[in-house]
């Protein structure tokens, strides 16, 4: 890429950050897409679910989203829909009327089975070795902290 002659040489796209990560972010939600077909999930609705499988306790909304970086605005439609598929039950918390607790049901519970192999099969899709992949997403979990942090500054 020849940058020469450019008023602004720092703003060739080929030069950004932004633009591998977001380009990254689309490849791997849609080969998430594919992986999920048939599940009744989407990929958001599918990280929803990892984080409820993670725990045999309800968990409030307000942990839920801060674990997947959600706003209520964007995680009540997800509920919502996860609810309605009968994967989900949002209650209120007995000790706080204010607060809603979400939990798996039986048939929630039972999807984590059929999901079991989506992150292997997403692995195999990479062309990366394992410990690539964990090296990847420790160094993405690292930035994700700093620029949040940075943001709050």
């Amino acid at each position: 890429m020849d940058v020469s002659g450019r008023t602004y040489p720092q703003l060739a796209l080929d030069l950004q950050l932004c633009f591998p990560l977001y380009a990254a972010t689309r490849a791997v939600t849609k080969r998430y897409v594919t992986l999920l077909r048939g599940t009744g999930l989407t990929y958001p609705q599918y990280l929803v679910m990892l984080v409820l499988w993670e725990t045999t306790e309800p968990l409030s909304v307000t942990s839920l989203g801060q674990r997947l970086r959600l706003d209520s605005g964007t995680l009540t439609p997800l509920l919502k829909r996860l609810e309605t598929a009968d994967l989900v039950r949002r209650d209120r918390d007995p000790g706080d009327e204010r607060r809603v607790l979400v939990s798996l049901t039986d048939d929630g519970r039972a999807l984590e089975e059929q999901v079991s192999g989506v992150p292997e099969q997403l692995g195999a899709s990479m062309g990366i070795t394992r410990e690539e992949a964990l090296a990847l997403r420790d160094q993405l979990t690292d930035l994700v902290d700093h620029l949040d942090t940075a943001e709050s500054a």
